[in-house]
């Protein structure tokens, strides 16, 4: 098999592995009132099936970059792949909550190894001027699976038992395991590199109790208390000490020298303004169609399925862009347009056509595949390839905080003034849901706007090889 091939089966083995994990991810977000009835619990208990996950996937994303240099990535993320297996076959087994939850936990720490591992992976595979666009490819795993993971998901619940939830996921993992053991490369693991067990324990407790907090605190009730500003405190003290420790450290865990280089972490600021504007969406757009609207969870599924193929396709095209022209033109152009979208949604009203709303989404899908892989592929591309999977976790890491954090911020926002506009202003639910939405829609936008500047400051490739 030619050297062009064995390239793009290693997009091809990396895809499969990823998608079954945001898919699984996205799948269970509409069924969680099913489970709680299944498993007779409250709110906060079924809460965790998505919390464990995001908490432990959060926390092992920060030695993921060293167990992939010291005993080769091929091998970390094939573990990581089969551990998401055997996460499943727990979850689909599981009699009780609690053992859905430790499922769940297995699996977050299963996409904590391969997240990171599979960027590093792609990029070890595909010269500098080609990554755009393998990336891109590899790239519509993380937009269409949650796109269509909310339809699937609750196509299944509705016609079988929970448990097949989880099941779904085998083959997909069992294939992903086959194309990873055939096709991906072995990288060769440096036996000589020292784990840092005294920063692991800070990043892991830092990074756990802000994400806990994060996860819990989707309402004003659990957002705004004592307790979660306590933890939320501890967990960003831990993290500046562990960035102040590890300076010191001639063996860190995770090397911060990377942050050094300008477009990396240009491409830092832009990829998760993009996040934050990915999930404004994903949030504020199923309120809007299903208690604005009054449409159902089948006709919100379907608005997001033509945005996240929109998406995907100008990922390639945003990815071949950055590897002809570098990041100047197609990321700032991708973050405008993802501004431009989330204005839209912020002046739509009842009256708004079902038609008009797609459309809305397809460009802000358009805005979300030209303004976000291409700005972590170039930020990428401008650190030393053996720092890659380095900077690929805490890419991972601080793209997952600021999604969460997102989540947060736009459900308390919504929350407080939708309940303002039906007390002050005697609005009814559906107008107050509304106008809570418009305005939380356009503060994505100035979001993502504060970070234009910063990603006509990034450089490509290009740039650096005429210096």
């Amino acid at each position: 098999m030619g050297k062009f091939d064995q390239k793009w089966l290693v997009v091809l083995s990396v895809l499969t592995g990823t998608f079954t994990v945001i898919l699984n991810n996205s799948m269970l977000n509409p069924v969680l009132p099913e489970l709680q009835r299944v498993f007779d619990t409250d709110a906060v208990g079924i809460s965790w099936i998505l919390t464990i996950f995001m908490i432990a996937m959060g926390m092992t994303m920060p030695v993921t970059g060293f167990l992939g240099d010291r005993f080769g990535k091929k091998k970390i993320y094939i573990i990581g792949l089969t551990l998401f297996a055997f996460g499943s076959l727990l979850g689909a087994f599981s009699q009780w909550l609690s053992m859905v939850i430790i499922a769940r936990a297995i699996q977050g720490i299963a996409g904590g190894l391969m997240m990171p591992n599979a960027m590093a992976l792609i990029f070890q595979a595909f010269p500098r001027n080609e990554r755009g666009y393998a990336v891109g490819i590899y790239g519509v795993a993380a937009m269409v699976a949650p796109a269509i993971g909310p339809t699937i998901g609750g196509v299944i619940a509705e016609n079988f038992d929970w448990y097949f939830l989880f099941l779904f996921n085998l083959p997909f993992a069992f294939l992903g395991i086959f194309f990873s053991t055939k096709y991906l490369i072995t990288t060769k693991p440096d036996p000589s590199r020292i784990f840092d067990w005294k920063g692991f324990v800070i990043i892991t407790a830092g990074v756990g109790a802000v994400l806990y907090v994060l996860g819990q605190g989707r309402n004003v009730e659990d957002a705004l208390t004592v307790m979660n500003f306590s933890i939320i405190a501890i967990g960003i003290i831990l993290i500046y000490t562990f960035i102040k420790y590890e300076l010191k450290q001639d063996a860190p865990l995770l090397e911060l020298s990377v942050f050094k280089v300008k477009t990396y972490r240009y491409s830092i600021i832009a990829t998760s303004a993009a996040s934050i504007g990915l999930f404004s969406n994903l949030f504020l757009l199923p309120y809007l169609i299903q208690d604005g609207y009054g449409l159902s969870m089948v006709q919100t599924g379907l608005i997001f399925i033509p945005s996240a193929l929109a998406s995907g396709a100008f990922m390639t095209i945003g990815g071949r862009i950055l590897d002809k022209k570098g990041p100047k033109l197609v990321v700032p152009t991708g973050l405008i347009i993802l501004t431009f979208a989330c204005l839209m949604f912020g002046f739509v009203d009842l009256t708004t056509s079902f038609w008009i709303l797609i459309l809305i989404n397809i460009v802000h899908g358009i805005g979300l595949g030209l303004g976000n892989m291409p700005a972590t592929t170039a930020g990428m591309n401008m650190i030393p390839d053996h720092l890659v999977a380095q900077g690929s976790a805490m890419n991972n890491l601080i793209r997952q905080m600021s999604s969460s954090l997102g989540i947060v911020i736009f459900s308390v926002y919504f929350e407080l003034r939708r309940g303002q506009y039906m007390l002050m202003d005697q609005m009814s639910q559906n107008e107050a849901t509304l106008e809570a939405i418009n305005e939380a829609f356009i503060l994505a936008a100035i979001i993502v706007s504060i970070s234009i500047p910063f990603a006509y400051k990034m450089k490509g490739i290009q740039e650096v090889e005429k210096e």
